[in-house]
């Protein structure tokens, strides 16, 4: 066999399922990826496709690491966005661009992946031996598979992939955990125990993990309030007594109120990084426990007390096993923490009330929100925002309670983002309602790709709140997307009454429920009014 041959059975054993990309790369052009038993999927640009293989990594907690392709030369250039912006919102494929000839490959102004990539991939190397083939590849899936998990990239020149291998004798690659030091555990165990008020901040780790269940047998058995960052919303249940919502640009009150409140913050898969879409964590008069499985978050952004190095599972696990023999069945505090929960918040939304169920027009964005909230089945959806006033809107106000349920992001804002992870979701999970909501940037970013979904049959609900700007930039944009959503092969619908928002939503769940994308455009009010509980 050839190279490309080798690379896609190398896929295959990898269980990779999705090569998705532009051509012109041989993976596509030879029908590689597809004799392998591999979907493969062109995206109308690049960025897209790295997102829609961060959507899936997301939603099965990086346990489907897919592989990305596309051509040397602009190809590579075009993709940088979508890669850099999984490396810092830690999600894993594997990327395997086309490079220029090995003669060619270090001429000026040859872009090289090798060079290029280094900072926002895991590990990037290039395959200039054919017969390097399987340990170059086992190398960038494995960095992808463990630890913080985030891309691996591997540049093939051109003129190696159609040189000859060999028979391959490639065994798959494997995902390890790493269990908390038994003195850090005790340590940390010590703080929450004698904490008056402690609270628990669950970020991703907490998806990767799996470590669902230990969180919350952790919060009740210290009844403890518990907050999650965007990337971990939905880690928690946001209908449980005790969570506080997400932290992001736009919060509920009542995290902003017990964040400040807290004598002990505990981080559990989380990384502190200090950001304008997540928390600030207060740092005096408290002990912050920041517990990662990535030690070089340990003091990077926030100065912690105890650090506590592990997979999020095993040291939530941990800490139950500590903390068990210590606590009564009942502290004596769970009814005053949950009621003071409840007036915070019953106390924000009474604030509130007037935006989420406003009948003026054009539509105000809140509404919509507010009536998604009402009208999707929780037990089988997965949402996600745009950067913007999308995020800001939806994260406070669309509460999630299944595990999974919400791909929240936040360090880097890419606008057009949560289209490609709206339809990574849903290749993931076909039998998920897929939704996203975005704005006016977003659609002109990677509005084109919806044509993907509607080519590739990737049922997903877009809500375009269109207020004809861009955000607060004062910035006009025209155009009417319900109607390019139809001429791209998908239904649209433009909505303009307030009546009509609710029967619009239903209208679009019974359209992708039939297996069609659909694009619901709001034209909603030029409204940037947002919950900072922080600033009131």
């Amino acid at each position: 066999m050839n190279v490309t041959e080798a690379i896609a059975e190398i896929l295959a054993q990898e269980g990779v399922e999705h090569v998705i990309g532009f051509p012109s790369n041989p993976l596509f052009d030879d029908d590689a990826a597809e004799e392998a038993g591999i979907r493969p999927i062109v995206t109308r640009q690049e960025r897209t496709a790295a997102h829609m293989l961060d959507g899936i990594a997301r939603v099965t907690s990086g346990d489907q690491v897919e592989a990305f392709a596309c051509q040397h030369g602009p190809g590579t250039e075009n993709s940088i966005g979508g890669v850099a912006q999984s490396y810092a919102e830690s999600a894993p494929f594997v990327a395997l661009p086309a490079g220029y000839s090995r003669a060619k490959t270090n001429t000026d102004p040859k872009f090289s992946s090798l060079v290029t990539y280094q900072s926002v991939t895991k590990t990037t190397e290039q395959l200039t031996d054919p017969d390097a083939v399987e340990e170059t590849l086992r190398r960038a899936f494995q960095a992808a598979r463990n630890g913080r998990q985030r891309p691996g990239l591997v540049e093939i020149p051109v003129d190696v992939f159609p040189e000859e291998v060999g028979d391959i004798d490639y065994e798959p690659t494997s995902s390890t955990r790493t269990a908390p030091d038994p003195d850090a555990v005790s340590e940390a165990a010590d703080a929450l125990v004698d904490a008056e008020i402690p609270v628990i901040y669950a970020g991703q780790g907490v998806h990767y993990a799996k470590g669902w269940d230990e969180l919350q047998e952790l919060a009740e058995l210290l009844e403890a309030p518990v907050a999650t960052s965007l990337n971990g919303k939905s880690a928690f249940p946001e209908d449980h007594p005790l969570s506080l919502g997400a932290g992001s640009k736009s919060e509920p009150r009542q995290l902003n109120h017990f964040l400040h409140e807290a004598d002990v913050l505990f981080g559990i898969g989380c990384s502190f990084t200090k950001t304008a879409y997540g928390i600030t964590a207060p740092e005096e008069d408290n002990t912050i426990i920041h517990s990662t499985n990535d030690p070089g978050d340990v003091d990077k952004d926030v100065k912690s007390q105890i650090a506590v190095i592990g997979d999020a599972k095993l040291t939530l696990a941990a800490l139950v096993d500590e903390i068990e023999d210590r606590v009564d069945d009942d502290r004596g505090r769970y009814d005053d923490v949950v009621s003071e929960i409840e007036s915070v918040r019953e106390e924000w939304l009474a604030d509130w009330e007037d935006d989420l169920t406003d009948d003026s027009t054009p539509i105000n964005p809140y509404r919509v929100v507010n009536e998604l909230d009402d009208i999707v089945d929780k037990d089988n959806c997965i949402a996600t925002a745009d950067a913007g006033n999308p995020r800001d809107f939806m994260s406070p106000f669309f509460e999630v309670t299944e595990p999974l349920s919400y791909m929240g992001w936040g360090k880097t804002t890419q606008l057009g983002y949560g289209l490609g992870l709206a339809m990574g979701a849903k290749l993931a999970h076909p039998e998920k309602l897929c939704l996203h909501v975005w704005g006016d940037g977003a659609v002109g970013m990677t509005g084109m790709d919806f044509e993907t979904a509607a080519r590739e049959d990737i049922p997903i609900l877009t809500i375009y709140l269109n207020n004809r700007e861009m955000a607060s930039y004062d910035t006009p944009f025209f155009g009417n997307y319900a109607e390019v959503a139809d001429a791209l092969g998908g239904y649209g619908e433009r909505i303009e009454d307030p009546e009509e928002v609710g029967p619009a939503i239903e209208r679009g769940i019974e359209k992708v429920e039939n297996g069609t994308p659909t694009v619901l455009e709001f034209m909603t009010q030029k409204y940037t009014k947002l919950s900072r509980p922080d600033l009131e």
